[in-house]
């Protein structure tokens, strides 16, 4: 992009603190599922629907985005969606019961939904397909920082401010995204190449043409495959290490943060080899190996916190790495006069599947008499398929723009 290679770091620092507050504010809900469910008196279900309340909202607005994402300056639109983003988290904050969060959590997915696969979109937009992948990793390290800093410190607020207990993370998700928005009105320039494309005829049509699409629709399955693959194991982790494998609860917020440490160092190595290996080549490898952490995660039992770690650390480098070849593939579909449409749809079917995933994980899974958690070797076998199914499906995801 214009302006050079400090111009570009501080204009992908910016998105990266956009993506890094709206996943923040997603996965502060997993680590703190057994608050969940002790303060609001809700059961494994109910903690699922929270979850789900996000992204069944995400999923829904990322389809309405679709009718107005690519007639607007990229720029003008990613700073007020944030500003909404930042208003409802900072509702969930205040909300006084489980259903006045759970219609909050919908008002915060609903916005960071959009905010998500807009990000991904200017990305797209700005940066030359050979050198994406090194920049979506930059950008998707968020995912890094979010446990290496967010979810350790969000624990402690809720852990040690009794006045707030859960509501503290919220409070904090808010302060921290009202400084990024200041950055990103700093950083991020004017977006404006799409604008010069005609939109000729209904825009219902024209966003149906781009859905039902044969390579579109092989992309939005695969999208699908791999959200059903993290996200129906990663909500209940934290509640499985606590009651089945014996971790106490003191330990998770170290099970995060060594994650999120070494996810930080992977995921530039990761966009790295993906652009000079080959964006395919390297998602493939990555899902396979990705399912050995996955499967011992869901069948693990009591064993030294060591163990733990090396298992739930490689998870997460390898669960989340999948993400940043896939991504730079995906994006890669559609020319840039569609391309916000596009990943607003991409970004819709992200957060169904994630949603459905957790919904689905929490019907499977029981609280046992003794206090365990039962079945989630179920949710691992089901989750290990879905991992399969993309290192089949991602050498169909491809343009002749792509150099594989």
């Amino acid at each position: 992009m214009p302006g050079g290679k400090k111009k570009e770091y501080f204009f992908l620092f910016s998105l990266a603190g956009i993506q890094f507050t709206h996943i923040l504010d997603f996965m502060i809900m997993m680590p703190l599922g057994p608050e969940f469910i002790r303060e609001l008196n809700i059961n494994t279900h109910e903690f699922g629907l929270l979850l789900s309340s996000y992204t069944f909202a995400a999923a829904i607005a990322g389809i309405f985005a679709t009718y107005f994402v690519d007639r607007f300056e990229r720029r003008v639109l990613l700073l007020c969606l944030y500003a909404c983003f930042i208003i409802a988290t900072l509702v969930c904050g205040l909300a006084p019961d489980y259903h006045s969060l759970f219609i909050a959590r919908a008002f915060a997915g609903a916005f960071g939904g959009i905010l998500g696969s807009l990000v991904q979109t200017i990305i797209a937009d700005s940066i030359p397909f050979e050198r994406r992948g090194k920049a979506l990793g930059t950008v998707m390290s968020a995912f890094s920082v979010s446990t290496v800093a967010g979810v350790p410190l969000s624990l402690l607020l809720a852990h040690n401010i009794p006045a707030l207990g859960w509501r503290a993370p919220f409070f904090f998700i808010a302060l921290i995204s009202s400084l990024i928005m200041y950055l990103g009105y700093r950083n991020i320039p004017k977006i404006s190449g799409h604008l010069q494309h005609s939109h000729e005829g209904s825009r219902l049509t024209q966003i149906w043409n781009i859905f039902v699409a044969h390579q579109h629709l092989r992309a939005f399955f695969f999208i699908a495959l791999i959200m059903l693959t993290g996200f129906s194991v990663i909500p209940y982790i934290a509640l499985y290490l606590t009651s089945n494998v014996g971790v106490d609860n003191s330990y998770i917020s170290l099970i995060y943060l060594c994650g999120g440490i070494a996810t930080l160092m992977s995921s530039r190595l990761i966009g790295h080899m993906a652009d000079r290996y080959g964006k395919v080549e390297v998602f493939r490898v990555l899902a396979l190996i990705s399912l050995v952490p996955l499967l011992v995660t869901t069948n693990l039992i009591p064993a030294p916190l060591w163990l733990v770690l090396i298992n739930s650390t490689a998870f997460f480098v390898l669960v989340s790495g999948r993400m940043i070849p896939a991504m730079a593939i995906v994006s890669q579909v559609v020319d840039a006069k569609i391309r916000g449409t596009f990943m607003s749809l991409v970004g819709s079917v992200q957060m169904l599947a994630s949603g459905l995933a957790s919904v689905i994980a929490g019907m499977v899974v029981t609280i046992g008499a003794d206090g365990k958690m039962e079945h989630y070797n179920l949710v691992g076998y089901g989750a290990a398929l879905c991992g399969l199914l993309t290192f089949c499906l991602v050498g169909y995801i491809h343009t002749d723009k792509q150099t594989q």
